[in-house]
């Protein structure tokens, strides 16, 4: 099982949101996961957080037996801004840009998901009441739709399913958690994701698109390291 959406807080800055790596890793391997994203919760259009995570991360997750990759999310990013948010990102290594969409419990601008797409995030998190327009051009553009088990999030989960299905984009899974119990067991998280009408075999394909994805960025980061 894969979660590509734990947050995780740098040691420099102690009162940053989310778990220390080590102990994200470490619960999530207790709860069966196999594959994880460690997510930098980020306002920001610069990154300096972001190198000194990578050796530990590499180590930790090496060790600890479970996949990981470390990433950024963006958070209330001006829609104009995406596009330099996202290439600042990845410059500064992340292996994972994800932008947190529309969601509907928070004051998200308007326009924040289709920007996100047209800026080449990889993941648009939580995109609460996605329109047709910005699910047909996740599809085209390959930029997967985050389908969350976050009770703040998960409102809209039916409604991203179904634009899913009817325009063909790919979801993975993701818990924006920030608290060992918020890592939640995958058979929890599955019947969660069931009651939003998310099929036995929707959640088949949701893993295999986050298992591709996480490979993908994987050796992508491994590719720029060695280059």
């Amino acid at each position: 099982m894969i979660d590509l959406h734990i947050h995780i807080c740098a040691s420099s800055a102690p009162q940053s949101f989310g778990l220390p790596a080590g102990e994200a890793l470490r619960f999530a391997v207790l709860n069966g996961y196999r594959g994880v994203g460690l997510i930098l919760r980020s306002g920001e259009l610069s990154h300096p957080l972001l190198a000194p995570l990578f050796e530990d991360i590499n180590s930790l997750s090496l060790h600890g037996n479970i996949e990981a990759i470390l990433g950024i999310e963006l958070v209330h990013i001006p829609p104009a801004l995406l596009p330099l948010a996202v290439d600042n990102a990845r410059q500064a290594g992340a292996g994972l840009v994800l932008v947190h969409g529309e969601s509907l419990m928070e004051c998200v601008e308007e326009g924040t998901n289709f920007a996100a797409i047209e800026a080449g995030a990889d993941i648009l998190a939580h995109p609460g009441l996605i329109d047709e327009q910005a699910a047909a051009y996740a599809a085209e553009r390959g930029v997967a739709l985050e389908l969350s088990c976050a009770p703040r999030h998960a409102f809209a989960n039916a409604h991203i399913i179904n634009m899913a299905e009817r325009f063909g984009c790919n979801l993975v899974p993701g818990s924006s958690a920030a608290t060992q119990r918020e890592i939640l067991p995958p058979a929890l998280r599955d019947r969660l994701y069931q009651g939003a009408g998310l099929t036995r075999e929707g959640a088949i394909r949701m893993q295999q698109h986050a298992g591709k994805l996480l490979q993908k960025q994987m050796n992508y980061c491994r590719f720029v390291q060695l280059s």
